[in-house]
């Protein structure tokens, strides 16, 4: 099998990754309200600093009794409820009514559930025989001891998660913050999906395709706009995303044309780190940083490239500012459906993956694959990393895959 080589002028994908991860910082940890703590990364481990529960806790509705009584009537003494502690003792041959999580009273040492049971003017007959000792209660600590990690240094905070931290009173937990991204579109060619283009305009669609890629990372867009194929604006639009936000994502500009501007203000502004791409589609893909802070991606004008530029570069770049430990997405292998035509660089073709009733997962494309036709990502659940070569990919040759959402049914 002949695998085409990089050439000269071009960097790999996995050479390009490697350069935006090292270049991407982490952002510095801060408190925040543990509402808006969703979805972010623990900065720090978290410690139990009390017992959870701190009382022996009821896990049914029922009576709290002395187990060795074992079955029979004895005299109910009152009720404990949730919330509160009633006052109650137990004591041989009596028993309290009691709800689910309530305090066991003291002397109690089970809990029979109500359904065993038989109440008639201040008396229960309890039609257990055997009473384990603890039953039905809920010992100090046994959901988390004082002095116990019960979460490490970056975890993701979900539902769970947030549970636990609420639980032990964390009400700002220190987490690293959502990355601020500003999304810039360039070209007089481009107006609003509410505008009717003139000759040779078109609808801006990557800003708002970008932004529903950030919104579904919960991530704020602090500024989006369009720049016009004009210097000196451009360069003001590029700043002021700049003084924002902590990454800023360009669409157009980048290619070799005299009004691709973006280019241009990139080796002026920052420190290029890659511009040319031995990939497909994207190949005029720039990246570059500010002062080693701030990240700019420079992603082609073509909406499949730009998106696709997205979920290959910019996603993993901005998971790792924000914290996370593994900020990629893993590869699969996938059987292929039917024969791929090779390209003459590595291309990442949109697919749907399905699992048959065998277990295999297979993939087929969506299509036509042109970088301009945003229908080839509608309904795709990944991206066949297809390596440039010369023979032809066959139908039942396995791939690797990036699984970018849930299996097709």
């Amino acid at each position: 099998m002949s695998i085409l080589s990089v050439p000269a002028d071009s960097i790999s994908v996995e050479e390009a990754l490697r350069r935006v991860l090292d270049a991407a910082p982490i952002l510095q940890p801060a408190p925040v309200p543990l509402a808006e703590a969703g979805g972010l990364v623990l900065a720090e481990a978290i410690v139990a600093d009390e017992d959870l529960p701190p009382f022996p806790a009821a896990t049914m509705d029922g009576y709290a009794v002395v187990a060795a009584d074992g079955a029979g009537w004895r005299e109910l003494i009152g009720e404990q409820l949730a919330g509160y502690d009633a006052g109650l003792a137990v004591r041989p041959g009596t028993v309290a009514r009691i709800t689910t999580g309530s305090p066991l009273p003291p002397g109690a040492d089970a809990v029979v559930m109500v359904e065993r049971t038989t109440e008639r003017e201040g008396r229960v007959e309890i039609g257990q025989d055997l009473i384990e000792v603890g039953e039905n209660i809920r010992p100090i600590g046994v959901d988390m001891a004082r002095g116990q990690q019960v979460l490490a240094a970056g975890t993701i905070i979900g539902p769970a998660e947030m549970g636990l931290l609420a639980s032990l009173g964390i009400a700002e937990p220190i987490v690293h913050p959502r990355p601020r991204v500003a999304v810039l579109s360039t070209g007089d060619e481009l107006v609003e999906p509410w505008e009717t283009p003139g000759p040779g305009q078109i609808r801006d669609a990557n800003r708002y395709a970008l932004g529903v890629a950030l919104a579904e990372l919960r991530l704020p867009v602090v500024r989006s706009t369009i720049a016009p194929d004009e210097e000196r604006a451009t360069r003001a639009s590029l700043l002021d995303a700049l003084a924002v936000a902590d990454m800023l994502i360009t669409s157009g500009g980048v290619s070799m044309g005299q009004r691709d501007l973006v280019k241009g203000l990139l080796d002026e502004l920052a420190t290029v780190r890659f511009g040319r791409l031995f990939m497909k589609p994207g190949k005029p893909l720039h990246f570059a940083t500010v002062a080693d802070e701030k990240l700019i991606f420079g992603l082609p004008g073509n909406p499949v490239s730009a998106l696709v530029g997205f979920e290959i570069f910019v996603r993993p770049a901005l998971l790792k500012l924000a914290g996370h430990r593994q900020p990629t997405r893993p590869r699969i292998s996938v059987e292929l459906a039917h024969p791929i035509t090779p390209g003459d660089r590595p291309e990442f073709q949109r697919a749907t993956v399905r699992q048959g009733p065998d277990g295999r997962l297979v993939a087929t494309t969506t299509g036509a694959q042109g970088s301009s036709r945003l229908a080839s990502l509608v309904g795709a659940n990944a991206l066949l990393a297809l390596p440039a070569r010369r023979e032809p990919f066959e139908a039942g040759e396995k791939v690797e895959a990036i699984l970018t959402g849930a299996l097709a049914g």
